[in-house]
């Protein structure tokens, strides 16, 4: 249809010109961040919510035509503490006209970097967010989102960056909070769709696997997965010296936060150290410009890569526990990937998707030959959009398991 392509120019020229610029959106409002010294109820729980906006252009020009609500919510770390997170729930204002339900898209953003700043809800507010017009392509086909701002992005503590364990718990539990809310309640009954590109991809194919046993409340019904750093072991390798280093340090950083036990400072020189800490404190686009090309073995105190330490048997233990395609989703699922990828590598995905159809789930698996990780979320968007619209028109989900 024309409005699809339509949104799919929008969004290549968007992620095209939002690279130029790294400016990352300014936080007036840090007390709205600031959880309750200590955090109880039930994962999903809201703990506050206030109006806020959703614009499409830094200049403020373009405001979404929806109703729009900062929230902070009750989730779950990796490591089973509770956590408040806090993220944008956006509800289209013409009435659903579809079949059942209004679908719930519970969304996880790409990388947005590791600082406070860098939080979905602040970008959507600030016109700055990349993965607005794909957001904005949901609410024109009439359905709600909740967009996750993930752990330790605008609140306090270090972003669980591709963590998929606790990235999946903050996208199911984001979804509970948007049937929890004191206005623009979504139904605990409409179907819930799980979607997520990169980082998103990690974080969704997380939520998946979990779903079953962390969230079986939620009525999850379908679930789409792009560009997914499944296995890290095989992603670090393909950062380390290119130009999205800075990747591979925000990894390293949120590794070390969750997971202090393994010592990963130990390993580090002195420019190592101050690296982690300056990526810490950079956005997606800022980072990438930080770092470009850096080599790990720059930043080690014995000169190794960093990837040459996965394999001690901690470190291994650890990545292992995070490495997707062990689970399997219980709802049909849409799985993209470009062969052309130049962050996530492709056969990683490609296999995790196979792990997941040998575990039993059903699977539609959509490479492409779209240049770069940009051009594979560009062109990953109409497959999202129409898998999406056949599973509200009640079309039977196709699987191509055995076929790729």
């Amino acid at each position: 249809m024309r409005i699809r392509h339509v949104i799919t120019g929008a969004i290549a020229a968007a992620l095209t010109s939002i690279t130029l610029t790294s400016t990352p959106a300014t936080a007036a409002d840090g007390d709205f961040y600031t959880p309750p010294s200590d955090v109880t109820g039930q994962p999903g729980d809201v703990i506050r919510s206030e109006p806020s906006v959703f614009y499409l252009d830094p200049l403020k020009a373009i405001k979404a035509d929806a109703r729009v609500q900062r929230l902070m919510y009750v989730s779950t770390t990796a490591r089973g503490r509770k956590d408040a997170v806090t993220g944008t729930m956006i509800t289209p204002r013409a009435p659903w006209v579809g079949k059942g339900e209004r679908p719930l898209i519970s969304f996880a953003v790409g990388t947005q970097g590791m600082a406070d700043t860098c939080a979905p809800s602040r970008q959507l507010a600030a016109g700055s967010e990349y993965e607005g017009l794909f957001i904005k392509g949901l609410l024109l086909r009439g359905y709600a989102v909740v967009v996750t701002d993930y752990e330790g992005l605008g609140t306090p503590g270090t972003h669980a960056y591709v963590n998929s364990t606790a990235l999946g718990r903050n996208v199911l539990d984001a979804a509970r909070a948007a049937t929890r809310l004191g206005t623009d309640r979504v139904s605990a009954t409409a179907p819930v769709f799980i979607a997520g590109y990169s980082e998103g991809g990690n974080a969704s194919a997380g939520a998946l696997e979990q779903h079953r046993a962390y969230a079986p409340d939620v009525n999850v019904t379908a679930g789409y997965a792009g560009a997914v750093p499944a296995d890290l072991t095989k992603v670090a390798p393909n950062l380390d010296g290119s130009l999205y280093a800075a990747f591979l340090l925000y990894s390293v950083t949120a590794l070390d936060a969750t997971y202090p036990e393994l010592g990963i400072p130990s390993l580090l020189n002195a420019a190592g150290k101050a690296a982690l800490a300056r990526a810490d404190t950079t956005c997606t686009f800022d980072g990438v410009a930080a770092f470009p090309f850096t080599r790990s073995s720059t930043l080690t105190a014995d000169g190794s890569s960093i990837s040459s330490f996965l394999s001690r048997p901690d470190i291994a233990a650890t990545l292992e526990s995070l490495r997707l395609g062990k689970g399997r989703p219980d709802v049909p699922v849409l799985v993209a990937h470009t062969t052309l990828d130049d962050v996530v590598p492709y056969a990683q995905g490609r296999d995790f998707a196979r792990s997941w159809c040998r575990n039993g789930a059903k699977v539609s698996f959509q490479p492409s030959l779209a240049p770069t990780h940009i051009g594979g979320a560009v062109s990953s968007f109409p497959k999202a959009f129409a898998f999406f619209e056949a599973r509200v028109a009640g079309l039977p989900a196709v699987s191509n398991c055995g076929l790729f």
